[in-house]
């Protein structure tokens, strides 16, 4: 927590409802103020850094009238109350209190999410990030309210996840030398992802696992040449083109590898989905692609998953539970719309709007510019809902912001691109659409920097925004 003095509402994502009592205020002494919490919530009262009292003078509550992720926060000058719908709303209430400060200002908020589904996207695949630099880019996320991590841990340059019975996929796909330039080697064994996947879960964030085909495969078929057409060894591929692998549609090899993976993914993760890619398939013959997702979409809803793909697949048939991620920077899908109108949920990820991995501007150092520049406003100010000609709010399962690493070389790299635009992202996905400006969200973003600069964060200093 700092020590400066604001307003009631200057966090972010900005609250629904923020009332104001500029006579009241609290202040947090340390060693002097403390947290009261019933058992269910004493987990939760520890992200505040306060020692825990039956009598505190902050009170966290559970308020069963509320929704699952709202909450209710009142500062009055003798104490703070925050009532969750559950535990989570608890948490995201302890959010907005450690951005408000030891000096709390007066008034009552009361908040909740625009969309169930706040993500954010990591690439392990072309350059790995080890469980420590993980979980600690989860610690950055949820204080914006994010509450899905999906984590893309398989492309052509490198597997990421251990998968018992196929070893070769982690011994070489995984290993020295993989990643764009060959230079982010590593991958997560059976018990790394669990740590994460549990350490997440503690702080209310689902792992989405990605087990990216039936293109994006090339590192397979350099650990298991008889997954390929001809059964002949492949060279590993550290540039970052996209496009010319492909597992073979018409062979029951490779629906009996598939099963696998995505049966072992599908017991390691806790949370309801599983990612199966579907995207940039350009080698794939179109009727290859459908007889493979037809097999495919299937396989997570026997284990108990939902299926998620990127857009593509809203090309064929697809499970009534299925989720479709849009990535694209035209203007009109009308496959996705389709999709929409028969029921299916939407991820909204324009390449555009949400790609962290874009450059900021011309003279940005890292990433890509394909989808053009990616400004912090340009990231802000947009609307879900207006997207794209058939998916209205109702279709709108929630909002996700990708970092894909082909730049990346190192945690400050990761930071660099994420920050300050996931807060932007963040803010789309959280706060009613008619509370948002950008004049008011760059001022409460400024007030980030010195945040940032004290713990050592990596960020750009966009000229957008007048830092303090």
């Amino acid at each position: 927590m700092s020590d400066r003095t604001q307003r009631l509402g200057d966090v972010i994502p900005r609250p629904a409802s923020v009332r104001p009592v500029p006579a009241a205020s609290f202040a947090i002494i340390d060693g002097g103020t403390a947290v009261s919490a019933p058992p269910p919530l004493e987990g939760v009262a520890g992200h505040l850094g306060l020692p825990l009292a039956a009598d505190g003078a902050i009170v966290l509550a559970l308020d069963e009238a509320l929704p699952a992720e709202a909450y209710r926060l009142e500062i009055t000058a003798t104490g703070v109350t925050l009532a969750g719908g559950s535990p989570q709303g608890v948490f995201w209430g302890v959010q907005t209190l450690r951005q408000l400060g030891r000096n709390l200002p007066g008034g009552v908020i009361e908040d909740h999410p625009r969309y169930a589904y706040r993500g954010a996207m990591l690439d392990l695949a072309r350059h790995f990030f080890t469980p420590a630099q993980i979980k600690a880019h989860i610690d950055l996320l949820v204080q914006f309210k994010i509450n899905h991590l999906h984590l893309h841990l398989t492309d052509d340059q490198g597997w990421r996840l251990e998968i018992p019975g196929w070893p070769r996929l982690t011994e070489v796909s995984g290993g020295p030398g993989t990643g764009v330039d060959g230079a982010g080697p590593g991958f997560l064994t059976l018990g790394d992802y669990a740590d994460v996947v549990a350490y997440a879960a503690d702080r209310f964030v689902t792992i989405v696992p990605e087990i990216d085909m039936p293109g994006h495969v090339n590192a397979v078929h350099v650990a298991y040449p008889e997954l390929t057409a001809d059964g002949q060894p492949v060279a590993p591929r550290t540039d970052a083109e996209v496009g010319y692998s492909s597992l073979v549609a018409g062979r029951e090899e490779t629906y009996t590898f598939v099963e696998t993976v995505l049966k072992t993914v599908a017991g390691l993760t806790p949370g309801p989905y599983l990612h199966i890619g579907g995207d940039e398939c350009l080698s794939t013959p179109p009727e290859d692609y459908r007889t493979f997702l037809e097999r495919v979409l299937p396989i997570p809803g026997r284990f108990g998953k939902s299926v998620i793909g990127w857009h593509e697949i809203a090309g064929v048939d697809l499970p009534e539970d299925a989720v479709v991620q849009y990535w694209r920077i035209e203007a009109t899908d009308d496959a996705v719309a389709r999709a929409a109108a028969a029921g299916r949920r939407v991820i909204v990820s324009p390449a555009d709007r949400t790609y962290l991995d874009m450059k900021y501007d011309a003279d940005t150092p890292l990433g890509l510019d394909w989808a053009g520049h990616l400004s912090v406003e340009r990231a802000y100010d947009w609307d879900p809902a207006e997207r794209l000609p058939g998916v209205g709010e109702d279709a709108i399962l929630g909002v996700e912001a990708p970092l894909w690493s082909e730049t990346l070389r190192s945690v400050d790299d990761m930071r660099y691109l994420t920050f300050p635009r996931l807060p932007a992202v963040a803010e789309v996905a959280w706060s009613p659409r008619d509370g948002r400006d950008w004049p008011s969200f760059r001022e409460r973003l400024a007030a980030f920097g010195p945040r940032w600069t004290a713990d050592g964060i990596s960020f750009h200093r966009s000229p957008e925004i007048d830092w303090h």
